[in-house]
């Protein structure tokens, strides 16, 4: 994932409204647009450009079938992410914990 691609997930994730959706989403997949609107007190409007900046995003895809418009959740940049952290932390902390764990049985055993 290119940097451009990182901030543009990072923007998205950074409304309280999007992450919502997301969770809206997430707990009905093939849920419409229509369905989301209703968990908001913003106008039909509204709720779609932030669903748009999450497609931007990737982090949600829809696919058009006749009038309806079901949305579906894509994890995939969010995985990205986290391995991203996590596989470059892993080893640092591993190698911590594991001298944590010896200095601690060593004085156990003074």
């Amino acid at each position: 994932m290119q940097e451009h691609e990182l901030d543009t997930v990072f923007q998205a994730l950074a409304s309280q409204v999007r992450r919502q959706i997301i969770d809206i989403v997430a707990a009905a997949p093939g849920c419409l647009v229509s369905e989301v609107v209703d968990h908001f007190d913003l106008s039909r409007i509204g709720v779609l450009k932030h669903i748009n900046v999450l497609e931007e995003a990737g982090l949600l895809v829809s696919q058009k079938v006749g009038r309806d418009r079901p949305l579906y959740v894509n994890l995939a940049p969010l995985q990205v992410i986290h391995e991203r952290w996590s596989d470059q932390y892993r080893s640092f902390w591993a190698g911590r914990l594991t001298r944590l764990k010896y200095a601690v049985e060593r004085s156990k055993k003074e």
